[in-house]
């Protein structure tokens, strides 16, 4: 467990370059120093037998790490972050000092901290000398140092153990983060108790998701059609009013603004809502029907989904009346919740954001899945949280790896905090660019904490409405990521659209820290 206790037995080792060059003194010096560069993505057998062979050959070894912001030669990665790979090799004996490097590369460091030897890995002489190594060595050589290669008996793949068996380590990298924002379990559970009295509008398409279960009977002989036994029909209120149910089941005093059908799928919504304490403000179009998806399940496969939908711009008169509702509500948080069913597009977007109350603080969604929205279209808000595809799609970006495609987003979308949704990878969040070589933490990794997803479709929403008013809470990235990831994981482990209740995430807590207390 990452608390005061262990973290004080390694943290004597865990120094800046310029405490270390410090500390061990300028050359000559009467013990010989050796340092090592590396990413350390997951410390195998072949990190330690190259780390042992160069301890053996000085008196002081210096592992040095890149920094995540540098890591870019693989999708996801790094797998593990920059603290807790420090953490790792400061545990080991071997190593003295340990130390996170902020630039791309260690040409700076060895400058200033001279070491008398730089230890490469084996396979780095595998292909000839890369350029990158050329240039380390002719750093070292310049003040009189020595480059080696330690022996390539042993060879492992950081990159192959984690696609092929990553390791399950999401609590220690969970107790990393909130140790390195002055954080604990407790933390996250006393945000929870203040998400009462919050005021938060909700504005957006309503859908109603249907599941109809039926039994295959067969496929016919003639043609390929697959028959189907009709065995039972169950709707849930999704799009919008799934957010606002989940922000209402968290304690916070909704408002919920929308546009309906006139049609018995709107008096389903009306009925539904009306169990609830949100308060409903439903805009009728007869001109529309009320957004329904119906899935076609067979032995737990989603056959088929039969939409009833009219993606066609609201007309002018319900815009009129949403935009005098989003001013006249009076609103912690208003939240847009955009899935391309006639509420928002090019033309309504900025009406619709101009209407927000200057003091509110103001949080966007928008869906791609299978329509043509854009989260760039909500410029400068509070909180963004797309997913991974939603992202590429805004950016017209389908190669760049994650981490550079949500700086990007971030950039372009000029929003102080960006949730990008990695579906059963969780989450990156990018809050800001970094302030000096030592602030390096503009974006984090949060794993998914589900533990047996039934039907992940919509945790994205559950994600949301608890991450949304941690954030205003709190203006903590960590912990609005935190809890956003644990709804999510609540919301994975239900069929169909089910409001997360703070109780389900007090226990997904109350499980992770008896996971990293060993009870």
């Amino acid at each position: 467990m990452m608390d005061d206790a262990t973290h004080r037995m390694v943290s004597h080792k865990l120094k800046s370059a310029a405490e270390i060059a410090a500390l061990i003194g300028r050359r000559p010096r009467a013990r010989k120093v050796i340092m090592c560069h590396g990413t350390f993505d997951v410390v195998h057998p072949g990190h330690v037998r190259h780390l042992l062979y160069a301890k053996s050959k000085g008196d002081i070894l210096i592992a040095s790490l890149t920094a995540d912001a540098h890591i870019l030669k693989a999708n996801f990665r790094p797998f593990v972050p920059q603290e807790l790979r420090a953490f790792n090799l400061a545990a080991l004996e071997a190593v003295d000092y340990v130390m996170i490097d902020p630039k791309p590369t260690p040409i700076d460091n060895i400058r200033l901290i001279e070491p008398d030897i730089f230890a490469k890995g084996y396979e780095y002489t595998a292909a000839g000398l890369h350029p990158r190594t050329a240039e380390e060595k002719e750093a070292v050589e310049a003040y009189g140092g020595e480059l080696i290669f330690t022996p390539g008996d042993i060879v492992f793949s950081s990159s192959h153990i984690i696609e092929t068996a990553p390791p399950s380590i999401a609590t220690e990298k969970l107790l990393t983060l909130l140790y390195a924002e002055h954080l604990d379990f407790d933390s996250l559970r006393g945000v929870l108790d203040r998400f009462h009295d919050l005021r938060v509008h909700v504005i957006g398409d309503t859908i109603v998701d249907t599941y109809t279960r039926c039994a295959v009977i067969g496929g016919g002989t003639k043609t390929p059609t697959m028959s189907v036994r009709f065995e039972e029909k169950q709707d849930f209120v999704g799009g919008a009013g799934i957010v606002a149910k989940h922000l209402a089941s968290a304690g916070t005093r909704v408002t919920f603004s929308t546009v309906l059908g006139d049609d018995a799928t709107a008096e389903f919504v009306k009925q539904d809502l009306g169990t609830t304490d949100i308060d409903f403000h439903a805009v009728i179009d007869p001109n529309r029907p009320t957004t329904n998806k119906d899935v076609i399940v067979a032995a737990g496969h989603h056959l088929l989904k039969v939409d009833r939908v009219d993606n066609r711009p609201i007309p002018e008169r319900i815009l009129r009346t949403l935009i005098d509702r989003i001013a006249s509500v009076p609103a912690d948080i208003v939240v847009f919740t955009d899935f391309r069913h006639g509420i928002f597009n090019r033309e309504t977007i900025p009406h619709l954001v101009k209407a927000i109350p200057k003091t509110a603080f103001r949080v966007a969604d928008s869906q791609v899945a299978s329509r043509w929205g854009n989260i760039l279209e909500f410029q400068g808000f509070d909180l963004i949280t797309p997913n991974e595809r939603e992202a590429r799609f805004a950016l017209g970006d389908q190669d760049s790896v994650v981490r550079p495609l949500g700086t990007e987003l971030y950039r372009q979308a000029h929003c102080k905090t960006l949730l990008l949704k990695l579906g059963p990878r969780g989450l990156m969040a990018f809050r800001g660019e970094p302030k000096g070589d030592e602030d390096v933490r503009s974006f984090f990794a949060v794993d998914s904490f589900a533990d047996n997803v039934v039907d992940a479709v919509g945790s994205g929403d559950a994600l949301l409405a608890y991450a949304a008013p941690a954030m205003y809470l709190t203006g903590n990235a960590v912990v609005a990521a935190v809890l956003g990831s644990l709804s999510a994981a609540v919301a994975c482990e239900h069929q169909g659209n089910v409001p997360t209740e703070p109780n389900d995430i007090l226990d997904k807590i109350d499980r992770l820290e008896r996971q990293a207390q060993y009870r």
